[in-house]
């Protein structure tokens, strides 16, 4: 299990973080987010991930409207609807800012063209989607909700100076902790209602891990990306 105590963003997130093992280091404390920290990641690298990261987060709220559709219950489809909305306001919302002081538009930002990285994670997502049930769906959602509200807890803590802090600052923030909350507890929800309270002890749970393990090797893919550069 990763050093750093688990946040608190429900009992199955948790579950699936101890059993992602090394993996989870990997992607939380990856050499990009270690260098978004302390302000040494090239600047060319954090705009080519900015402008990636954004047509990835396009197809991520398409993933949360999926979740909207595989939902059984009003409560889990308003936790999907709220997530899509979440995305596109917040984060999709930094990205554009960021990238406007940088010279790049709108426009030239939704025309980035996908690396092999991205196109492999947002797929894998989607078809865990079309493919499976909700279930599926979220184990391969959560990795990266989730991870990121814990790697902007943990550096906005170290408090470092780095000209990242924007960043940093939007996924440490409430609003952002907040969708990490909701979404541990509408992942909570499902799984219990579907598996039972004690859903550890079922067989499905460890193949549910799987594919958060799975996702979370995407995300370490895309931080190789972002730390390549274009």
């Amino acid at each position: 299990m990763s050093a750093l105590a688990t946040p608190g963003y429900g009992r199955a997130f948790a579950f699936f973080r101890e059993a992602a093992g090394p993996e989870w280091d990997a992607y939380t404390r990856h050499a990009f987010v270690e260098q978004l920290g302390d302000g040494t990641l090239p600047r060319a690298s954090f705009l080519h991930y900015m402008r990636q990261d954004y047509v990835f987060l396009f197809n991520f709220a398409r993933a949360w409207a999926l979740a909207a559709a595989k939902s059984d219950t009003l409560e889990e489809m308003r936790h999907a609807a709220s997530t899509v909305a979440g995305l596109a306001e917040g984060e999709m919302a930094l990205h554009v800012e960021v990238c406007a002081r940088e010279g790049i538009d709108k426009d030239a930002l939704f025309a980035t063209k996908e690396t092999q990285e991205n196109l492999a994670y947002t797929r894998y997502v989607l078809e865990s989607g079309y493919s499976g049930d909700l279930l599926d769906l979220l184990a391969a959602l959560a990795p990266c909700v989730l991870g990121y509200g814990e790697i902007g807890l943990r550096l906005a803590a170290e408090g470092r100076e780095t000209p990242y802090a924007e960043w940093i600052a939007t996924y440490a923030g409430e609003p952002y902790q907040a969708i990490c909350r909701e979404v541990g507890a509408l992942i909570d929800g499902a799984i219990e209602r579907r598996l039972g309270a004690d859903f550890t002890a079922v067989p499905r749970s460890r193949r549910l891990a799987e594919r958060f393990t799975t996702a979370t090797r995407l995300e370490v893919g895309f931080w190789d990306m972002g730390l390549r550069g274009s």
